[in-house]
């Protein structure tokens, strides 16, 4: 898959850069995003930013939750074990979430960054449904 080059930026219809408009979709999760896909009129660069955000932390949301349902499992698993074997559960639940965390990280970080330069970075899966809200 590969992503467009940059684009020229210039400003959105909220009176902001279409750079740092696209950056602040990012910010504070679906909630920035939603502002910003509602506001803004014109920018495909900020429209697509915010929708890919929005749709983003619906999917972090969706994979967290099923990650503590498998947590959860683990640690009743852990509890009943008891000693050596308990204990590598209960650790290898806890490196499931410390991947979990650091792969959302560096997602959230590559999207922020790719905004500011105004390039329409996809993330896998979500980025494709966010492309086609765009292009409506």
């Amino acid at each position: 898959m590969q992503n467009p080059p940059p684009v020229q930026t210039g400003k959105s219809s909220t009176g902001l850069d279409e750079n740092v408009a696209a950056l602040i979709a990012y910010i504070f999760g679906w909630l920035s995003g939603l502002i910003l896909l509602l506001l803004e009129k014109e920018s495909r660069l900020v429209r697509f930013h915010a929708m890919q955000s929005i749709l983003f932390n619906v999917l972090v949301a969706v994979i967290g939750f099923v990650l503590w349902i498998v947590t959860f499992i683990f640690v009743l698993i852990a509890s009943q074990m008891g000693g050596f074997l308990g204990t590598i559960v209960g650790l290898l639940a806890t490196l499931i979430w410390i991947a979990f965390c650091v792969g959302l990280l560096i997602a959230w970080v590559m999207c922020l960054i790719k905004a500011y330069q105004g390039q329409f970075f996809k993330l896998p899966v979500v980025g494709n449904f966010a492309e086609k809200f765009v292009n409506k």
